[in-house]
């Protein structure tokens, strides 16, 4: 394992020789086939059921892993699934996550799905991908992935098989006998067959594939785009990203020795490249905490007793979460800790501050995007780590920071510029990121950079800063504002816990900066004292917030991201009903429309002056109709 300390230190992994002279395996079973040999005997995957760090636990062993995964992909071939076919699959974390996805890639093109969705988006997705098989829970006490997978099959003709995997069976005593008669009912009719997961792989040969794992490159997975409302973009992944991102981590990160907890969700490129394809790679162990992770009944509170329990060298996790554990005390013994590994979301420096002074444990941040399979940057966990930056380019990772030049072509930013990230790497398949070819249009600067939408800079010593999305932008009166200059002011407040910033409508200036917060559990403080606190420690006049509000929680995708659409959504409300203040009309709902964004959806009264209204709302930016 190379020391990856400094720039210097990437730039000597690169010059060994190019990437694509390097031996690696061509596909995903190749690759599974390598740590078996190495490591067959050392533990892979572990899963709990209940956050309790007592609470029984099931543990595979990397050959048991080879083995599920064979006898998986042997199944989807045998339901019709071929390199051009897709798998999807619709579940919590569990044993059996990590071995479908591995299983689906391997018999042909697998699409992991937020359970979290609607059962409409989810039919979207299922639609997209065109998939044949679904792999999703049985009915279970607490949860509804089953129902939503039945109402989403409903509306996907294209699946013709439904794989229930049933969590009874990591279940023990009395829980275990009164399950069956505690599971909701599914009461959606669908047309696809309904079978045991179990049943059908553990009949299937172990031992080898029944079909030829042809060495070569290939489309083997869909992964849908963040967000938890309207249909998300999905970005195709080939072996060679996915296999990039466990060369990466096995040659900078972990050996064989390392245990990587890792609360993530299985449906996130975080979770299924930089972490599980970074196990296969080095041998090192995943471990994952309840089926919904961080946000499992009693992980974060039983947190710290977990990473005792399981020796975890690695902690896998993202700014929200980290935020939630520094709001209880650290009542195990961490000492096992090396690094915790920070991705999703810039990291505010007060938070880091934090967590190094409860646990004495450095915070590395990464930075990586689905459309690019992953990973892209990382701070050093050996050398010099620049809080506040996402760290230096990965080996093989060309980042340029350009900006449109007005002819159609790009201008390089020169040292500690802004302008948009844009990155060439293993992972980015060059034209054909997304399934639907007009995503893919204007997507690449001189056809091989991919634009990530996100603005930033490179400092003089190779270290890359993230300071907003283009898109998140707060345009005041054509003044550029980047939300992070507020959020990173109002984290320094200790009362913090989070801070979102958006740019909410107004008829002046098109947009004022506004700020939901969500408190430390238990803490006080007036929205007076944010305010002012937020004037002292923000310099740029024009980025004080016009509005600020304290909220019980923030809004969060499954990941742990703030969910900014949830934020704009209250704002635009709160700021068209007072400007219908006296017309008889109110916003009842802003829905997302696929087409014309956030759109403010009014009702009328019984005094209601069309004319009135049309005259008020037309003075701001955003698209509204009647309901």
């Amino acid at each position: 394992m190379a020391r990856f300390t400094d720039l210097a230190a990437r730039n000597a992994v690169e010059s060994e020789m190019p990437y694509e002279d390097r031996t690696l395996p061509k596909t995903i079973y190749g690759f599974l086939g390598e740590v078996r040999q190495r490591h067959g005997d050392r533990p892979a995957f572990s899963f709990q059921l209940f956050s309790d760090p007592k609470a029984p636990a099931r543990t595979l062993t990397w050959r048991e892993v080879h083995e599920r995964v064979t006898e998986a992909a042997n199944l989807f071939r045998s339901l019709g699934i071929g390199p051009t076919d897709t798998v999807a699959y619709l579940l919590p974390n569990c044993i059996e996550t990590p071995v479908v996805l591995l299983a689906g890639a391997t018999a042909g093109i697998v699409n992991p799905i937020n359970p979290l969705l609607e059962a409409e988006q989810i039919a979207g997705i299922l639609r997209e991908t065109n998939a044949k098989v679904l792999v999703t829970l049985k009915s279970f006490p607490k949860a509804d992935v089953a129902q939503k997978a039945a109402q989403a099959v409903a509306m996907a003709p294209n699946v013709e098989t439904v794989l229930e995997i049933d969590l009874r069976r990591y279940l023990t005593g009395i829980k275990r006998l009164v399950v069956p008669l505690m599971r909701p009912k599914v009461p959606t009719k669908h047309h696809a067959r309904v079978l045991d997961y179990e049943a059908e792989s553990s009949s299937q040969p172990h031992d080898q594939l029944a079909f030829e794992d042809l060495p070569q490159d290939r489309v083997a997975a869909y992964f849908h785009t963040g967000g938890t409302t309207g249909t998300p973009k999905v970005a195709q992944h080939k072996y060679s990203g996915m296999i990039y991102n466990g060369w990466l981590g096995a040659t900078l990160l972990f050996d064989e020795t390392d245990v990587l907890m890792c609360p993530l969700p299985m449906f996130h490129v975080f979770a299924a490249y930089p972490i599980l394809m970074s196990c296969i790679a080095s041998g090192a162990q995943l471990v994952m905490p309840t089926p919904a992770g961080y946000r499992g009944d009693g992980v974060f509170d039983n947190f710290w007793k977990l990473i005792e329990r399981w020796q975890a060298s690695f902690l896998i996790t993202v700014p929200t979460a980290l935020a939630a554990l520094m709001q209880r005390p650290v009542n195990g013994d961490v000492s096992s800790l090396r690094t915790a590994i920070s991705g999703s979301a810039p990291l505010p420096i007060e938070l880091y501050n934090r967590f190094r002074q409860a646990t004495g444990v450095e915070v590395a941040e990464g930075y990586g995007l689905t459309e690019a399979t992953c990973l892209v940057s990382c701070n050093p966990v050996d050398g010099v780590k620049k809080v506040g930056s996402v760290g230096i380019p990965l080996p093989y990772t060309h980042i340029r920071i350009l900006r449109p030049d007005g002819n159609g072509g790009f201008d390089e930013c020169p040292t500690d510029e802004v302008g948009e990230i844009c990155v060439a790497n293993p992972g980015v398949f060059e034209g054909s990121t997304y399934t639907e070819v007009d995503k893919n249009r204007d997507l690449f600067a001189e056809g091989r950079f991919l634009r990530t939408g996100d603005l930033g800079r490179l400092d003089a010593d190779g270290y890359l800063w993230i300071t907003g999305r283009a898109k998140d932008l707060i345009i005041r009166s054509g003044h550029n504002i980047d939300p992070a200059v507020i959020e990173e002011a109002l984290m320094t407040h200790p009362a913090v816990a989070g801070a979102g910033a958006i740019g909410q409508p107004d008829s002046f200036a098109g947009e004022l900066p506004c700020v939901y917060v969500e408190l430390v559990q238990g803490a006080q403080v007036s929205v007076e004292e944010l305010t002012e606190h937020a004037r002292a420690h923000i310099q740029e006049r024009a980025a004080i917030p016009k509005y600020l509000e304290i909220i019980d929680e923030l809004p969060k995708t499954a990941v742990g991201k703030i969910f900014k659409p949830d934020l704009r959504k209250r704002a635009i409300q709160r700021i068209y009903d007072q400007a219908l203040d006296g017309t008889g009309a109110h916003v009842v709902e802003v829905i997302d429309d696929r087409k014309l964004g956030l759109i403010a959806c009014l009702s009328r009264g019984p005094q209601t002056s069309d004319e009135a209204v049309t005259e008020r709302l037309n003075s701001f930016t955003r698209p509204w109709r009647w309901n």
